[in-house]
């Protein structure tokens, strides 16, 4: 449903939303290969919020020079 990569340098960070019938979501964060963020919901709102504040923040690293990895998606 969404998957993002991105990179700067060696570094990377990956956000991931995962629809998980019929349980609802999956929302993932993982800075190498570590997963930072991993929660479950059934509640659409809340992963709107969730894909808006992915958004945020991918913006920000984007404008602190990271970078999309169009391979990663």
């Amino acid at each position: 449903m969404f998957s993002v990569l991105i990179r700067y340098g060696a570094r990377e960070r990956r956000y991931d939303i995962l629809e998980n019938e019929p349980a609802g979501w999956e929302i993932r964060t993982e800075e190498g290969h570590t997963v930072v963020r991993h929660v479950k919901y059934d509640d659409w709102h809340r992963v709107e919020r969730a894909l808006a504040g992915f958004h945020r923040e991918i913006a920000s690293l984007l404008a602190a020079g990271w970078q999309i990895d169009a391979a990663g998606h």
